[in-house]
């Protein structure tokens, strides 16, 4: 639809709620030229929060406080320097001579 600018001017809210309700452009004139367009908003997409997006997507199954293994940590039993090598860090070796 194409309406002059005085006629769009005289108008308007009812034009606005036309537009609303039918979901129809109106395109309004002056001297003969398009120079506005009255469109109908769209609904956005409602937006949810980060907070807690990503509940209920994991299942916990069996103990998580018992510790993985029965056997101690190489860190606690001091047998870690397989991870130094390569790095200048000394052994525990060259450490007890």
């Amino acid at each position: 639809m194409e309406i002059t600018a005085t006629e769009f001017k005289a108008k308007c809210l009812k034009l606005m709620d036309e537009v609303a309700k039918t979901h129809e452009p109106v395109i309004v004139t002056k001297r003969g030229k398009p120079v506005a367009k009255l469109v109908p908003v769209e609904p956005e997409e409602e937006r949810k929060s980060w907070f807690g997006y990503m509940a209920g997507t994991i299942e916990i199954t069996g103990d998580i406080m018992a510790p993985i293994e029965d056997e101690d940590w190489e860190a606690c039993l001091g047998e870690e320097a397989h991870f130094y090598e390569g790095m200048g860090e000394p052994d525990n070796d060259e450490e007890s001579s």
